[in-house]
């Protein structure tokens, strides 16, 4: 009898609520299916030589094309901008992860502390809304700025005695110009996170601490940082897992397509490849280059999470 009813409760283990809950998550399964696990066939091209056979199609190309295992990737990591291209994606995107951490909790802990709400619900919609903004926009601003000859920038430099500089040739001053266009665009987004989860603290906490007397300060430092932890653990693995990508629109738009006296400071593995996709370079080489980012940053991320794992378990993502 034990063996017949455990047989049925296997049996009604699928319920309505599994179809429904099914039919809501088919749409979203269907668009990974079509362009996240369907394209990964393609990753056929960065160990071929690929040619486009005269008549016929791609697929017939690929698998017909000559098999030339790692050779393209030896190709690209033997080339003489790969070195530059690695310190400026992994340098930048450290920064962009620091202060992406760093800013938009300072920002949150700052807007939860004000009493009027009215103040507060217009610095967060004043913060947020550069994140809605696209950065072939925010090139014509920073144009307006850094224009040679009648931007702002120069304009106040000359009105204080100075020469005016050409912005865009002269590359000393890009690396702080990008970390800044990145906080400035990204803290809103970030903020709003830490601060959803800064008004999910239990309230009993606070109150507790302010019958023993602790300041604002103490509480933050107590309370506030400590529940925010899984959140800012959990933000910064995301992050380190996109370490080897960059955010093409700013290094490529607002640069102004990258000029050649700023090559070397601004440029990364995105502009490489949108480089190497305009130009006639082997499509094998390109696909080799975009494969290395991939299988990098999957092994940054398990890295980054083993790590955390090792030193506080609840806080990994696995």
């Amino acid at each position: 009898m034990n063996g017949t009813k455990r047989k049925r409760k296997r049996k009604r283990r699928w319920t309505r609520d599994d179809s429904e809950l099914a039919l809501l998550g088919l749409p979203c399964f269907l668009w990974y299916a079509a362009f996240s696990f369907l394209p990964m066939f393609g990753l056929l091209i960065a160990f071929k030589a690929y040619k486009l056979a005269p008549g016929k199609g791609f697929l017939y190309s690929l698998l017909h094309s000559e098999w030339v295992g790692f050779r393209n990737f030896e190709f690209f990591v033997r080339s003489n901008a790969f070195a530059m291209l690695l310190k400026n994606t992994i340098l930048y995107n450290i920064a962009f992860i620091l202060l992406g951490i760093l800013v938009p909790v300072t920002l949150a802990v700052m807007i939860s502390l004000i009493y009027n709400k009215l103040r507060s619900k217009v610095y967060q919609t004043m913060m947020f809304f550069p994140h809605f903004m696209s950065w072939v926009v925010i090139s014509y601003f920073v144009y307006a700025f850094l224009s040679p000859d009648k931007g702002l920038m120069n304009q106040i430099l000359t009105a204080l005695g100075h020469d005016p500089v050409l912005w865009y040739s002269d590359k000393t001053w890009w690396p702080v110009i990008l970390i800044f266009m990145n906080v400035w665009k990204s803290t809103g987004y970030g903020m709003i996170v830490y601060l959803a989860s800064i008004t999910g603290i239990d309230g009993t906490l606070y109150e507790a601490a302010v019958i023993d007397g602790a300041s604002k300060r103490q509480q933050v430092f107590r309370i506030t940082l400590p529940c925010l932890k899984p959140v800012v653990v959990m933000m910064f693995i995301l992050s380190v897992g996109r370490i080897f990508y960059s955010d093409f629109g700013l290094f490529y738009q607002v640069t102004q397509r990258i000029p050649n006296s700023l090559y070397t400071t601004v440029s990364t593995f995105d502009t490489y490849l949108y480089a190497a996709m305009q130009s006639n370079s082997p499509i094998g080489q390109t696909a080799a280059a975009s494969m290395f980012q991939s299988v990098a940053c999957c092994i940054t991320i398990l890295l980054a999470n083993f790590i955390v794992s090792k030193v506080d378990a609840d806080s990994a993502i696995i």
